[in-house]
This record gives structure tokens, C-alpha cells and sequence, in this order.
């Protein structure tokens, strides 16, 4: 089995992540032997591609970045000036992706989180051009900064536009510096078959995140890792797991994660544990 490096979101201990805190993170997460820091861009400005860059450089880790989708950004049945406002913001997060070497900007990229409507096929298929057309040029600024847009399907009660993988290789079509982003706990919710829907996306595949069934650490769960695991591998990918959870201490992140209870004795423990199983994993244990 393949041996990739592992990361993990900054959003398991807090939102929206500032200088100060990724510095302390950082330095927590290199000890215990974490290869990657994910970081979400919440709105530019939060942290400082720079600062993040020097920081993550002398520590010797890795970087993936987030994409954020709150309330007003979308790409999809919405106005010009929200469609624009929502590239200005994407185009930003390439620049922050670009300066800490990450290669992927994961997230999804298509409408809010939460909005939700009925679609006919029809309806559906105009959806998916109207997102080729408004992401184009975003992908385009990316593939000039060595970017690859991954783009996120999420579960049915968080979008109606992409739930599936294979969905989001429709709607995306052949858009240069475009692949799919797989985050295993919506996918759990939404693949009928989520190993053979991951083998499915072979080439497509441009970043992976993890969790338990119920957004706590891999392993701590009745997911087949092995499976997973082998099934990202027969896919061809061979980029970084970076380990998505969420912090019940920030009230507006814990509500729209519906993180009612606590997934972990802490959250460093779900980290640590999240960690040690995926690389037990990969070791073939």
C-alpha cells in the first residue's frame, strides 16, 4: 500500500484560523508527526500567505488550502455580482495556495453550504454549464500559479448541486486545472458503492480528505480504512490524507458542522489517533 503523507485541517481545533494560532498549531502538529497543515481561507485576510509560508518552511511541513462557501458565494443560479464577488474570493485563495506550495485549492466550489433546491435534469445540466462558465476563468488564473482546483461534492443535506463523484466529474467536465476533491464522510452518506466510486475517479482525483463516519478520527469508526485506503491507491492518487474535523467551540463552525457532541476525548486526541491509525493503515498492519 502506498505511503502518503498525512495532514490535518486546523478546523479541528479552530475557525477562523489567525497568524498566531496556525504558528502554535504548526509547531504541535510537526511533533507529532503530521506531514501537512490544511489550512482554510474563511475570508483573505484572516492569515497571511507569507507569514504561513515562513512559518510552515522552517518546520518543514507541508500545505494544502481550503476553499470556503458560506452564505453569498456562489457560482451557480445566482447574480453577476455575486458571481463575481465569489471569483474575486477564489482567485485570492489561489494566490494564498500559491504562496505556501500548496498545489490544491479543495472545497466546494459551486454554491453555498446549506442552499439546497429541486433540480430536473434539465435544470440540472444548465446548472453544471453555468459552473464550467463561471469557474473557467478561476481555473485558468490557478493553472497559471501551478493550482489544481479540487472540487467537493457534499452530502444532500449540505447541497443539492454535487453529492456524488461521479456528479462532479460531469459537471466538470474537461476544465483544465480542475479534479475532484474526495472528503470520505460525505461520501459515505452519498456513494452507493464509496471504494468502487473512488476507483471510478481514477485521474480525477486531485485531494482527499478523512474522518470517521461521524466526523471523529479514522479508525474510531465502521469504516473499512483498509478498502479506502486501497482504493485511492488503485485511483492513482498519491497526494497527502489530510484529516478534516471540526471544533464544538466556535459556535457558528460547530452549528454548521452540526457538531453537537464531542468526537474525542479532545481534540488533540482525535488528531494523534486520526494520525496513528492511517499510518498503521499504510503500513499494512
Amino acid at each position: 500500500m502506498s505511503v502518503h503523507p498525512v495532514g490535518v485541517n486546523t478546523w479541528v481545533w479552530t475557525s477562523p484560523l489567525t497568524d498566531a494560532v496556525l504558528a502554535e498549531l504548526a509547531v504541535r502538529v510537526k511533533g507529532w508527526g503530521f506531514d501537512v497543515l490544511e489550512l482554510p481561507m474563511e475570508n483573505p485576510g484572516d492569515w497571511t500567505p507569507a507569514e504561513a509560508a515562513r512559518v510552515l518552511r522552517d518546520l518543514g511541513l507541508g500545505a494544502t488550502v481550503c476553499l470556503v462557501m458560506p452564505p453569498g458565494r456562489e457560482l451557480v443560479r445566482a447574480d453577476a455580482a455575486t458571481v463575481k464577488s465569489t471569483q474575486d474570493y477564489l482567485y485570492r485563495v489561489v494566490d494564498a495556495a500559491a504562496a505556501v506550495g500548496s498545489g490544491v485549492i479543495a472545497g466546494p466550489a459551486y454554491a453555498s453550504v446549506g442552499r439546497t433546491w429541486r433540480m430536473s435534469d434539465v435544470e440540472r445540466a444548465s446548472a453544471y454549464a453555468e459552473l464550467r462558465e463561471n469557474l473557467a476563468p478561476v481555473a485558468a488564473y490557478a493553472g497559471t500559479a501551478g493550482v489544481t482546483i479540487a472540487v467537493e461534492p457534499l452530502n444532500r443535506y449540505e447541497t443539492s448541486v454535487l453529492n456524488t463523484l461521479g456528479q462532479t466529474i460531469e459537471a466538470i467536465a474537461d476544465l483544465p486545472h480542475c479534479g475532484v476533491a474526495i472528503d470520505v464522510y460525505h461520501q459515505n452518506i452519498e456513494e452507493a458503492d464509496l471504494t468502487g466510486a473512488i476507483r471510478a475517479s481514477a485521474g480525477r482525483i486531485a485531494h482527499v480528505q478523512v474522518c470517521g463516519n461521524d466526523r471523529g478520527a479514522p479508525g474510531a469508526d465502521h469504516l473499512d480504512w483498509p478498502g479506502i485506503l486501497a482504493a485511492v491507491d488503485d485511483a492513482g492518487y498519491l497526494g497527502p490524507l489530510c484529516i478534516e474535523s471540526f471544533t464544538g467551540e466556535n459556535a457558528t463552525i460547530a452549528t454548521a458542522a452540526s457538531i453537537w457532541r464531542p468526537l474525542a476525548p479532545t481534540q488533540d486526541d482525535l488528531a494523534r489517533t486520526g494520525l496513528a491509525h492511517l499510518r498503521e493503515v499504510m503500513r499494512g498492519s
